[in-house]
């Protein structure tokens, strides 16, 4: 199944959540729309689709992992996908959005305000100064190339955590490009919103150099 329209991608959030957690997606979506005439958290092109291109683009992620999750983990975070829209979706889940940029990141914390996610929280800072916990499942949406990612997060993960870690064409080409002992914890699934792109998924805790 690939969702191919707004109407599509908003009824596969509403799957994902109850009517409040769709109410918090539609206020997003506001502020999302306002904050972008400011500073450039996404590309105008996309604000016409922002429920195909980014909501339901996080929200798939829900699918790979159980309703009951622990620590979310998002790296690279941006204008808040995955983390935000999976905060949004599951406010009962703890989610940490790393965004080292000031201005983002400051963005980030009037929304998690606004939309009431008490178990969302922000590090604004490079995820090098991160102070290290585990995470149930780590995620990142164009944040760095999966070799570099690996290395810069691994710390973060045990082998009960889950990898979800959306990419273009170039998944299946990223893993392979692993040292195999690495690249035998991770698979690609198909998109639901792209019928070119994928999702980088692993299970464990990646010994690299």
């Amino acid at each position: 199944m690939i969702l191919r329209d707004e109407a599509a991608a908003r009824d596969f959030c509403a799957s994902q959540t109850d009517q409040a957690g769709l109410a918090r997606l539609d206020r997003l979506a506001s502020l999302l729309r306002a904050e972008n005439c400011e500073q450039n958290l996404i590309a105008k092109v996309t604000e016409d689709i922002l429920w195909l291109r980014h909501f339901a683009d996080s929200a798939q992620l829900l699918v790979h992992v159980p309703r009951e999750t622990g620590v979310w983990l998002d790296l690279g975070t941006g204008a808040g996908f995955p983390g935000l829209v999976i905060a949004a979706l599951r406010p009962e889940t703890p989610v940490i959005l790393v965004e080292s940029r000031r201005r983002r990141a400051d963005w980030l914390m009037r929304v998690i305000a606004d939309l009431g996610l008490s178990h969302a929280r922000i590090e604004a800072q490079r995820l090098e100064k991160v102070e290290t916990i585990q995470a149930n499942v780590i995620s990142a949406r164009a944040f760095a190339p999966l070799d570099k990612l690996v290395r810069l997060s691994g710390r973060f993960s045990t082998r009960d955590t889950t990898w979800l870690l959306p990419k273009g064409r170039s998944a299946r080409q990223e893993v392979a490009a692993l040292p195999a002992k690495v690249s035998a914890l991770f698979h690609v699934e198909q998109s639901l919103t792209d019928d070119e792109a994928g999702i980088i998924v692993g299970k464990g805790r990646p010994e690299v150099a």
